[in-house]
């Protein structure tokens, strides 16, 4: 099968060669996005597989950083969608991310899709900007490159659901990505790649946006795409500065980020009293 479209590019050696300038140079961090980049009809039976993820086993995030729903690593994939993604994780398509970005470290896909696979926000859901989790649970690898393609077609401005790509100091939006049907957008990741769709959906309620996310992964990084004194963490959610709706999301965080620290220092039978406390 060919996955990429043919008016685009017969050699991803060739396309890589032709745009790592741009993706390296990039701001307000190494990104990238190109439209009708795979062969459209494969990318039909791709999409023709993805079923409502509220059915069925799933991940539900229902907070105030977070509204969307995603799949647990193969089990939602169809034949289709299996065929495609593995795709995205073979030799070839590495080689062409590596030269693109130009990370210097042997990239590594992630076969378990540990927070990737199928994502889809319906409306009124969102995605407070944020830096993501930056070592694999169970790999202990370094995520550095996240790939995303989005399946929505017919998609209006209007209905929101722009990827944003936000500068490190969190005062304004550097770029945004339509999820349009057939757009590949990648970037690199680090603790100050700060991306999301913060703004509630606003499609029909018969519409949602989906997309499939990669995430690849290398043995260490450079120091300066580390945080000092986060070489290890989670989501790290940011408040867009001078924005009043991102307020119960800082509240939210530090609440969470007390019930961490207590639970990591806490013996287990005193867990209970402080699960009292901060219910309140």
């Amino acid at each position: 099968m060919n996955f990429i479209n043919a008016d685009l590019a017969s050699d991803l050696q060739v396309l890589a060669e032709r745009y790592k300038e741009i993706y390296q140079e990039n701001t307000p961090f190494p990104n990238i996005h190109f439209e009708n980049f795979f062969n459209p009809q494969m990318l039909d039976e791709v999409l023709a597989e993805f079923d409502d993820l509220d059915n069925g086993e799933t991940l539900k995030y229902d907070t105030p950083n977070e509204v969307k729903l995603a799949s647990k690593g193969e089990t939602r994939f169809g034949s289709k969608t299996k065929a495609f993604v593995h795709f995205l994780n073979s030799e070839p398509f590495l080689q062409f991310l590596q030269e693109l970005t130009g990370i210097e470290e042997v990239l590594m896909p992630d076969p378990y899709f540990e927070g990737a696979g199928y994502h889809q926000t319906k409306p009124g859901g969102f995605l407070k900007i944020h830096a993501d989790f930056n070592k694999h649970r169970l790999t202990k690898l370094d995520r550095r490159l996240n790939v995303l393609v989005y399946l929505n077609k017919d998609w209006k401005d209007e209905y929101g659901g722009h990827f944003e790509l936000w500068d490190k100091e969190m005062t304004h939006c550097v770029r945004k990505v339509s999820p349009k049907f057939n757009t590949l957008a990648m970037f690199s990741t680090t603790d100050f790649s700060y991306h999301g769709l913060p703004n509630p959906l606003t499609c029909p309620p018969d519409r949602s946006r989906k997309s499939i996310a990669l995430y690849y992964y290398t043995n260490g990084r450079p120091a300066n795409e580390i945080n000092t004194g986060l070489e290890e963490h989670t989501t790290l959610f940011k408040a867009r500065k001078g924005d009043e709706i991102d307020t119960e999301m800082v509240k939210f965080n530090k609440k969470q980020g007390a019930k961490e620290l207590i639970k990591d220092l806490t013996p287990p039978l005193l867990l209970r009293a402080a699960k009292k406390v901060f219910s309140h």
